[in-house]
């Protein structure tokens, strides 16, 4: 069932992913979907705070995928960025992702449409910039994801 969750600030967003990379664990998946700007890669970045990973988190356009290395929990991030593949799958599964699905947290902006077939199980998040500048995200869990208390 989709939970709708309203951001009003960017740092209600970044504390958001700040709160899920908290709760995650290896092997999770997370897709971001939504237009420019609405805030993708500041989840992104929340997600790596909440992991304590090191490295500085930016969106991975031009490299496509960026692994960031365990902090304290433990857990690596990867860092995917779908938008340069334009719909070709190939180059996603060149990345072998699923490989790092067994002890990592893949997030993979723009992972909408591509990213499902990585796994059953995964999380939707699906955020919009509204004219006021506040984001609403939209939350759908599948698999595993729908017994997690996640907002």
């Amino acid at each position: 069932m989709a939970e709708t969750i309203e951001l009003p600030e960017v740092e209600d967003t970044l504390d958001f992913g700040r709160k899920l990379g908290e709760m995650v664990r290896p092997g999770d998946l997370i897709l971001l979907a939504g237009p420019l700007g609405a805030g993708k890669t500041v989840v992104a970045k929340g997600i790596a705070a909440g992991l304590g990973v090191h490295g500085r988190v930016s969106s991975p356009t031009f490299i496509i995928a960026r692994e960031h290395q365990a902090g304290d929990r433990g857990i690596p991030l990867v860092h995917v960025d779908a938008y340069r593949l334009g719909g070709d799958l190939t180059e996603l599964d060149d990345l072998d992702l699923d490989t790092e699905l067994v002890d990592a947290v893949v997030v993979i902006e723009w992972g909408e449409g591509a990213g499902e077939r990585l796994s059953e199980d995964h999380l939707l998040i699906r955020l919009d910039r509204r004219p006021d500048d506040s984001r609403v995200a939209t939350l759908e869990p599948h698999g595993n994801w729908t017994d997690r208390r996640i907002g």
